[in-house]
């Protein structure tokens, strides 16, 4: 098939589906480590706390055996002041400690995740437009903001926990073997069954959440298509409440299932760890007590270690729930490290030269372009644009006109031919050097829910309020926004919904002479607006192409009369160029289109 334009939603949609075929990606622990590295500092601080808590936790139970074994046959009030007052010490220290690592611990895991979330973000805006028309919004929004969300305890807490549960662990396994090596090994007995059903559970977790990331990212494309001001317009219109109710009561349901079945996931499993933190310290009361019956040890040991058992069980429990943790979470991380994987646009090579002086000379060098291996785009074209030239694109819809367009600025890359500016290769240069020299206005104008001059200055962050309101003069606007109670302070609302379409075109073109480029692409800017728009349009359209370089496509002819070159498009090939009387009188291609266009009216424009 041969056409035009971006490529369509059924084609991309079955590129980006949840249903084309997975790749499997396993997550990359020295990658996800370069997130860590710059707050290494701040890491080993945080380790320094953990040592010292964990061996100013060892004290209490000591200070309790003291107590018993000591102080109390020595009816010594003393002692037992002491030995208090040494538990009340360390708890407070304890404490203090624990404060100030929660407060590092923070300040790194929210670093780390405002890090994740940055590179993700200036990732996609790299992304070719294909990736963006083929990918629901919605699942790009919850890769972005939900499945970063996932992995903030991850991130924050469970690192740490588990350098604080292994530093607790190690401590107390060397304490109790020192008070007595024979009540250590019943203590240690427990924790391998504690271990031994972790991999199983923990692979079920990971299928499960993969399906509910997934799941979550259906839900959030209805949420995003069907809450937009057009997808309730269109819902409301076509009386489809009924329906979008039940497709979204629908995908809650299999989600809130698998929430469900994630959620009874190795409930077994917690409730034996549970009980193991029980059953450990009655073994140790039943052989303490033996021992002790013996004369083997003393009762004060036999509490201290009852008292060491839950920095035992308790860091192992938590250590074997964290390991099912991080088997799930993996799965939110290969999906974050899976865009962060995906080709961006066209890539600079390492010798881009900037683009400087720019006269505005377009060529296009036999020029072939695909959007897949059955739809040829262009095909063949060829064409040359002077300097201050205004180049008229015409023809039927599909011919390929806008991705003429999207290859100047390098949206796309063609696969075989050659796109020049001033005699370069688009791909020789910058992308930057070469997006700041163009200027766009598409027929669907975007504007952001801000103010009219913070959507003016998107152009040009420096402008000036004087500077603001000559492109705004320019572009025949300033008078209707100076009538506006806050004037160029007023909110132009979602998408620029408060303004009509045709003062939403005028701003658009006040933003493009703000920026100044010396190449200009109009894709038919002024085809949806009525006659009283579009002569306004047209107006600002004169000083915004003098003395640029300016590729139009339109869709009526009255509006390219005076263009300096006609090119007809045609199953993605130029059929015809020429000046509007020079076609007209081949009697080809834009003739056809000419008649066929003003058959119907009475007094057929005079040709200019």
């Amino acid at each position: 098939m041969i056409g035009g334009g971006p490529p369509t939603h059924l084609m991309w949609s079955q590129m980006f589906s949840p249903d084309r075929p997975k790749i499997e990606r396993k997550v990359d622990w020295k990658r996800l480590g370069t997130f860590f590295l710059p707050y290494w500092k701040q890491e080993a601080t945080v380790l320094f706390c953990i040592v010292v808590g964990s061996i100013i936790g060892l004290m209490p139970p000591l200070f309790a055996k003291w107590i018993i074994d000591d102080a109390i046959p020595q009816h010594s009030m003393g002692l037992v002041g002491f030995n208090v007052a040494g538990m009340v010490v360390s708890a407070l220290a304890s404490g203090v400690i624990g404060v100030y690592q929660g407060y590092l611990n923070s300040l790194v895991g929210e670093g780390i995740m405002r890090d994740i979330r940055t590179t993700l973000v200036a990732h996609l805006h790299k992304m070719p437009l294909s990736f963006f028309t083929g990918t629901k919004t919605g699942e790009i929004m919850n890769r972005v903001s939900s499945d970063v969300d996932n992995i903030d305890n991850v991130v924050t807490g469970t690192l740490v926990s588990i350098v604080t549960n292994i530093a607790t662990m190690v401590t107390t396994v060397v304490t109790v073997f020192i008070l007595d090596w024979r009540l250590a090994l019943v203590s240690l007995a427990i924790i391998p069954l504690m271990i031994i059903p972790l991999s199983p559970v923990g692979r079920r977790m990971y299928d499960i959440r993969k399906e509910t990331r997934e799941k979550r990212d259906e839900i959030e494309s209805i949420t995003q298509e069907t809450l937009s001001i057009s997808g309730i317009t269109l819902i409301k219109s076509f009386v489809r409440e009924p329906f979008e109710r039940a497709r979204f009561s629908r995908a809650g349901t299999e989600l809130m299932t698998l929430e469900i079945r994630l959620a009874m996931v190795g409930r077994w499993f917690i409730a034996s760890i549970n009980a193991m933190v029980i059953i450990g310290p009655a073994l140790v009361w039943l052989a303490g007590a033996w021992l002790a019956i013996n004369g083997g040890v003393t009762v004060g040991t036999i509490v201290a270690f009852v008292g060491y058992l839950g920095r035992l069980y308790t860091p192992a429990s938590a250590l074997a729930g964290v390991q099912v943790q991080i088997v799930s979470a993996l799965a939110v991380f290969e999906r974050i490290f899976a865009y962060l994987d995906m080709k961006p646009e066209g890539d600079e090579k390492p010798d881009a030269v900037t683009l400087e002086n720019v006269r505005g000379d377009v060529l296009f060098d036999d020029v072939y372009f695909n959007y897949s291996e059955d739809r040829t785009a262009l095909d063949g074209v060829t064409f040359h644009i002077e300097p201050g030239q205004m180049a008229a694109f015409v023809g039927p819809s599909g011919a390929g006109k806008t991705t003429i367009t999207q290859l100047v600025p390098r949206f796309y890359d063609p696969q075989r031919g050659s796109v020049r500016i001033d005699g370069i290769d688009v791909r020789d240069v910058t992308l930057a050097s070469l997006r700041a020299n163009i200027g766009i206005v598409t027929q669907e104008t975007y504007l952001f829910h801000d103010t009219i001059g913070a959507n003016l200055r998107y152009a040009r962050e420096d402008a000036t309020k004087e500077q603001m309101i000559a492109a705004a003069k320019a572009a025949n606007i300033h008078e209707f926004i100076d009538s506006l109670p806050l004037g160029y302070e007023t909110i132009v609302g979602e998408r620029g919904h408060k303004l009509s379409g045709g003062e939403r075109q005028r701003l658009a073109i006040a933003r493009v002479l703000l920026k100044n480029p010396c190449i200009l692409i109009l894709d038919e800017a002024t085809s949806a607006l009525d006659s009283n728009n579009e002569a306004l349009i047209q107006a600002a359209l004169v000083p915004l192409m003098q003395g640029r370089t300016s590729l139009v496509i339109a869709h009526r002819l009255s509006t390219i009369l005076n263009a300096d070159v006609i090119f007809v498009v045609e199953h993605g090939r130029i059929v015809e160029s020429g000046g509007h009387h020079e076609l007209l009188a081949r009697d080809g291609a834009y003739a056809q289109l000419y008649l066929k266009q003003f058959r119907d009216r009475e007094g057929e424009p005079t040709p200019a």
